[in-house]
């Protein structure tokens, strides 16, 4: 197998608390699914899978020509979802999956190969993810702007919604304030031991699912993204902003 062989794996719902049917709405004419997928497929990954608990979604993504596993409506996050389509692959333990949402269509090709090749180039690491510089103080402290501190080899510190690394002498630091960007990968063995790490509080405190990881010891590594990545379509006012952009580029 080739050293930077990866698979990507969207896991998809249809029901969402923030906009209804996210999955399913119309970006330009073709829905945010199949625009996810089309990013993925851009990649050159080894294989692009959308993991989903919607007949609809299924129906869509096959009809597309794409490739769609059903997995348990009962999952409590998108990374058990991607869990149980890993095992359901067959995927070899020391295979890397990237993990890529469904609501983010604009995510560049590049970063996903990005992702991948951390794992690759660090035999140890568990889990790889990227970061964006901040440059604007109003979100280094929202609560919504996740941040990440990481050491001189990329290994994640800690991840956060406070304002980190916090100046004890006031101001704030606008060289070393990072966004963390929720696009990760993961060793095929690592996923499948994600159900089974024990609770978090820290992950629970700040309802950050990748606390669960550092709390328990495992090794995650951060980089830099290597070109722009835009916030996913969560909201109303997400989507707005996406079409518009798509309306611009015609």
């Amino acid at each position: 197998m080739n050293d930077m062989d990866f698979h990507i794996i969207i896991p998809a719902r249809l029901d969402s608390t923030r906009l209804a049917r996210k999955a399913l709405v119309d970006l330009g004419g073709r829905p945010m699914i199949l625009r996810t997928l089309d990013k993925a497929l851009e990649s050159g990954a080894a294989s692009v899978t959308v993991a989903t608990d919607s007949g609809e979604i299924a129906d869509v993504v096959d009809a597309a020509g794409g490739q769609v596993l059903m997995t348990d409506p009962g999952h409590r996050s998108g990374t058990d979802r991607l869990a149980e389509a890993a095992v359901q692959l067959g995927l070899e333990a020391a295979a890397t999956v990237v993990n890529l949402q469904g609501d983010e269509p604009a995510m560049p090709a590049a970063c996903l190969r990005q992702v991948a090749g951390l794992l690759a180039a660090d035999e140890r690491a568990d889990m790889a993810t990227l970061w964006q510089p901040l440059a604007d103080e109003a979100q280094w402290r929202d609560p919504n702007v996740v941040k990440l501190v990481a050491d001189r080899n990329g290994r994640a510190l800690y991840f956060s919604r406070a304002p980190i690394p916090w100046p004890r002498d006031g101001g704030w630091p606008v060289e070393t304030a990072c966004r963390h960007v929720g696009l990760y990968a993961y060793r095929v063995c690592a996923l499948r031991a994600w159900a089974e790490l024990p609770a978090s509080a820290l992950e629970q405190l700040e309802s950050l699912e990748q606390l669960r990881a550092l709390d328990a010891g495992w090794r995650v590594v951060a980089d830099r993204a290597c070109a722009p990545i835009p916030v996913g379509i969560d909201t109303a006012a997400d989507l707005a902003r996406f079409r518009a952009a798509l309306t611009g580029q015609a």
